[in-house]
């Protein structure tokens, strides 16, 4: 059975939050709740979702935000980023204040994750690419027996993440994009951190940054 996805557009920046779960048992993910926590927690109550943990992508605040909080008031732990992201985790009150948003305690993630690490959700077994670029610890979650993988901030429809916030890098989230996303295959969609969703084939062929013909592949 495929795992089922709902797309979740949170906080000013419209970040999209996903939840992420097993329809049979009801048990699944939340994956980047930067805001909104009422949105959120009324989609959960929609699709009929039982919190079992809370996954991040990256530290930045619309993404990571309120994971603390939500975490906290469902009893669950907190996986990811990868500990390069540390420095953007720490700073999230100091964010939070500098941006208007709600200013949640500050937290650390249960668990940091490497490259080639597993994350289980509800008997699914998501595999873990650490695709720095947009930020040095950030991470992509993909379930491939369903084709669906969860990107954050590395890859859009058309589009690359940003690389001018601090720690990031144009060269090496290129390279992320190239070798550790579309080398996972044509067939993969993907849920970007904001906008609409597309596939690995689409950018690969297309997107202006990082397709074959953007960087010159054969």
């Amino acid at each position: 059975m495929a795992l089922k996805v709902a797309i979740l557009p949170v906080t000013p920046f419209q970040q999209n939050c996903s939840l992420i779960w097993d329809e049979e048992t009801g048990k699944g993910a939340a994956v980047d709740p930067g805001g909104d926590l009422e949105r959120i927690e009324e989609a959960m109550t929609e699709v009929g979702m039982t919190l079992e943990k809370v996954l991040l992508t990256h530290g930045h605040l619309d993404h990571a935000s309120a994971a603390g909080e939500l975490a906290r008031k469902h009893g669950v732990k907190i996986e990811g980023p990868h500990i390069g992201d540390k420095f953007l985790i720490d700073s999230l009150p100091v964010q939070g204040k500098q941006y208007g948003f709600p200013v949640y305690d500050a937290f650390e993630p249960d668990r940091w994750l490497e490259d080639e690490d597993t994350v289980d959700v509800a008997g699914y077994t998501l595999r873990v690419r650490h695709c720095p670029g947009h930020t040095p610890g950030h991470v992509v979650f993909i379930h491939e027996p369903s084709k669906i993988a969860l990107v954050g901030d590395v890859l859009f429809q058309g589009s690359i993440g940003r690389t001018d916030f601090p720690g990031g890098n144009y060269d090496q989230l290129i390279s992320s994009i190239r070798e550790r996303l579309f080398s996972l295959g044509d067939e993969i969609a993907f849920v970007p951190g904001h906008g609409p969703m597309s596939s690995f084939e689409r950018e690969r062929k297309t997107n202006p940054f990082c397709s074959d013909l953007a960087v010159g592949a054969d």
